[in-house]
C-alpha cells in the first residue's frame, strides 16, 4: 500500500513523462506545420512576384518568349478588374536578348512592366539601390531606360548600382542595342529567375519590338487569395475574347508547385505520427494510474460508486494532464517560432532551398487546429483504458490487499 499514499508509486513520474511527451508532440507538430506552410508561402510569393498569379496572353504566344502582341483594351482591363478576387491588373511584355561586357556575353530576358505595376515584391527583395522611376508620357525627368537586375547578374557581369548595362536584342535579321542604367539590385534566391530576368519598362520592350503604345505582351492579374486561384481564373476566362488564353502560375511552373503540394503529404505524416505518440503516452499514464489505484476503485465501488462516476474521475485526471501538455507545447512552440521569425536563427543553403533562412508561418489557426486535434485524439484514445475500470471487482481487490 505505500505506493498509493501521498501520490507515490510509478504513476507520478509517468504522468510527468506523459505531459512532456504531449508537449513535445505539440511542439513538433506546430513547428513542422509552421515551417512547411512558411516555406510554401515564401516560394509561392517569389514565383508569383515574377509572373503574377494569372497571365492573360495571345494563344499564339509560345514558351520561347516570342510573344504575339495583344491590343491594349481598357474595357477588358475594367472587366477583369471587376471579377471577384482580382486585386490588380497590369500590363507586361518580354524580350529575349544578350548583355555584353568586355569579358563576356550573357543571355537575359527583359521583362517590361507597366507604370502601375505592384512594386511590393521587388521592394521586399531589393538589396541595393532603388526601384526604377520610369517616365510617363513626355516626362523627360525620369527616363525609362532604368532597370533592376538580380544580384546574380550583377555579380557575373560585374555591374554595380548606377552602372551601365549594354544589351542587344534581335528583331528578324537585325539587332538593336540598348544601354540601360541599373537603378537597383534584387535577390530572390530563385536561381532560375535570378539568372535570367532584367526588370525594365513596358515602353522599352514596345519600342524594341516595334509595336507602338497600343500593343502589349499580355496582362498580369494579382489575386486576393491564392487558395481560390483556379476559381478566380475560371471567372476571368469568361470575360476574355476567343483569341486570349489565361494561365495560372501553377500551370506555368508545374514541377515546382507539384513539389510544394507534395509537402502537404509530409505534414499529414508528421501529424499522424506525433498524434499516435501523444495518444500512447497518455494511455500508458492512465493505465498505470488505474492499476495503482485498483484498491481505491474497488472501495469506491463497494461504497456505491458507479463505473461511470469512477471513470469520470480518471478521465478528468487524464484531461488535466493532456491540457497541461498542450499548454506547455503551445508556449514553447510560439517562443521558438517567434525567435526564428524575428532573429532568423536557422539558416539554409539558398541554392538548394531558394531562401537564406528557415521561414515560419505564425498563424493562430495552426495552434488552434493542432491543440484541439491533439485533445480530441488523446481523449478518444483514453476511452479504451477507461473501460477497464468496469472489469475491476471490489471483492477481488479487497481480497488481494489482504
Amino acid at each position: 500500500m505505500p505506493h498509493s499514499k501521498n501520490g507515490g508509486g510509478f504513476s507520478g513520474p509517468l504522468s510527468v513523462v506523459a505531459v512532456a511527451s504531449i508537449a513535445l508532440g505539440v511542439v513538433v507538430m506546430i513547428m513542422a506545420v509552421s515551417v512547411l506552410r512558411g516555406f510554401q508561402d515564401d516560394i509561392r510569393e517569389k514565383v508569383s512576384g515574377f509572373g503574377s498569379h494569372l497571365t492573360v496572353s495571345n494563344f499564339a504566344s509560345n514558351a520561347n518568349y516570342q510573344e504575339t502582341p495583344v491590343t491594349l483594351d481598357d474595357s477588358l482591363i475594367t472587366q477583369m478588374a471587376a471579377e471577384p478576387g482580382v486585386r490588380q491588373v497590369q500590363c507586361f511584355a518580354t524580350k529575349g536578348g544578350m548583355a555584353k561586357t568586355e569579358e563576356q556575353i550573357y543571355g537575359i530576358i527583359l521583362r517590361g512592366l507597366s507604370n502601375n505595376f505592384d512594386t511590393t515584391f521587388f521592394s521586399e527583395t531589393l538589396v541595393e539601390g532603388r526601384l526604377p522611376a520610369w517616365r510617363t508620357g513626355n516626362d523627360v525627368q525620369n527616363p525609362d531606360n532604368e532597370v533592376l537586375i538580380s544580384s546574380t547578374i550583377s555579380r557575373r557581369l560585374n555591374i554595380p548600382v548606377g552602372g551601365k548595362m549594354r544589351c542587344y536584342f534581335w528583331e528578324g535579321d537585325n539587332y538593336r542595342a540598348r544601354a540601360f542604367s541599373v537603378s537597383g539590385i534584387y535577390n530572390t534566391d530563385l536561381t532560375e529567375m535570378d539568372e535570367l530576368y532584367v526588370i525594365g519598362s513596358l515602353s522599352q520592350v514596345q519600342r524594341l519590338n516595334g509595336w507602338g503604345d497600343t500593343l502589349i505582351g499580355g496582362y498580369e492579374l494579382l489575386v486576393d487569395n491564392f487558395d481560390n486561384l483556379d476559381y478566380i481564373a475560371s471567372g476571368v476566362l469568361m470575360t476574355l475574347p476567343y483569341y486570349l488564353n489565361i494561365v495560372t502560375v501553377k500551370e506555368s511552373h508545374p514541377p515546382l508547385f507539384a513539389w510544394l503540394d507534395l509537402l502537404d503529404s509530409n505534414i499529414n505524416l508528421i501529424l499522424a505520427i506525433m498524434g499516435i505518440v501523444c495518444a500512447i503516452a497518455i494511455v500508458s499514464a492512465l493505465l498505470i494510474m488505474i492499476f495503482e489505484k485498483g484498491r481505491t476503485i474497488g472501495l469506491l465501488k463497494a461504497l456505491g460508486a458507479t463505473n461511470q462516476s469512477v471513470r469520470q474521475i480518471f478521465m478528468l485526471k487524464a484531461l488535466r494532464l493532456v491540457l497541461e501538455g498542450i499548454l506547455i507545447g503551445d508556449i514553447v512552440a510560439y517562443a521558438l517560432c517567434a525567435a526564428q521569425h524575428h532573429w532568423k536563427i536557422l539558416k539554409l543553403d539558398a541554392e538548394s532551398y531558394h531562401m537564406e533562412h528557415v521561414p515560419v508561418d505564425i498563424d493562430p489557426m495552426i495552434f488552434i487546429f493542432i491543440s484541439s486535434g491533439t485533445l480530441l485524439v488523446c481523449m478518444a484514445a483514453l476511452l479504451l483504458p477507461a473501460g477497464y475500470i468496469a472489469k475491476i471487482s471490489p471483492a477481488k481487490t479487497m481480497r488481494n490487499e489482504k
